[in-house]
């Protein structure tokens, strides 16, 4: 079994383990429970009671979050003519075409976080599918990085776009800021993003939906969410 540090150890001593706290109580918790040096993510683990084999049960999507992530990402566009001179001007950090999707095959290069492209550019960037598929940098319709309009993704993607998707054990994960955010910031963007997992849910889930919720910080302990707070 894994020692763990007298950080953590001293961090977990102030969470009851038994007790599924409140959002504002829980957000508090999380602040005084991070463990490292540096400004740590915040992030949120909801089990769901949902069935990834079945069509209508696969969640996936995305969101942008009110205050944003905290984090900047570096956007990768891979668009032609007009629309790919307006993702460079919205913010991309590398536009192009067939030249970069040669690159990633050729070099192994991923100096970007994240991809958006073209419909037109999916049958080219499918070729290198099983490259970008276990990174989880495949763009997707359904998370808005597939996109006639790339400069919107962009301007999205900058101001706190986040990404989640259900796991074959229904656990969705997602990043809700930072440490150093205010209370009241950190609030706001767990509720919206819980908010959007309660909408999705699927018409053919009976009974209860949401089995479980944890917050916690990068290599801090896990907060349990009171889910009468906030489930259907």
């Amino acid at each position: 079994m894994k020692k763990q540090g007298k950080k953590y150890v001293e961090a977990s001593s102030k969470v009851d383990k038994n007790t599924a706290y409140e959002l504002k109580e829980a957000i508090k918790l999380v602040q005084a429970t991070s463990t490292t040096k540096f400004d740590a993510t915040v992030e949120i683990a909801m089990n769901l009671k949902i069935d990834t084999k079945k069509a209508d049960q696969q969640l996936r999507g995305s969101i942008v979050l009110p205050k944003g992530t905290g984090k900047t990402k570096r956007i990768l566009v891979l668009a032609k003519g007009a629309v790919a001179e307006e993702a460079k001007q919205a913010g991309a950090d590398f536009v192009g075409e067939q030249d970069l999707i040669d690159k990633i095959a050729n070099e192994n290069w991923f100096d970007f976080d994240v991809i958006i492209a073209t419909p037109e550019m999916m049958p080219t960037l499918g070729k290198i599918g099983k490259v970008l598929g276990p990174k989880g940098l495949m763009p997707n319709p359904k998370t808005g990085t597939v996109t006639p309009n790339p400069a919107k993704a962009v301007a999205d993607v900058k101001s706190g776009m986040v990404e989640y998707r259900a796991d074959s054990f229904g656990n969705v994960h997602s990043i809700i800021g930072k440490v150093s955010f205010d209370e009241k910031a950190l609030l706001e963007n767990l509720e919206f993003f819980i908010n959007t997992i309660v909408k999705a849910k699927p018409t053919s889930v009976k009974g209860k939906y949401i089995k479980n919720a944890v917050i916690s910080t990068t290599m801090g302990p896990g907060i349990k969410l009171n889910l009468n707070s906030f489930d259907i």
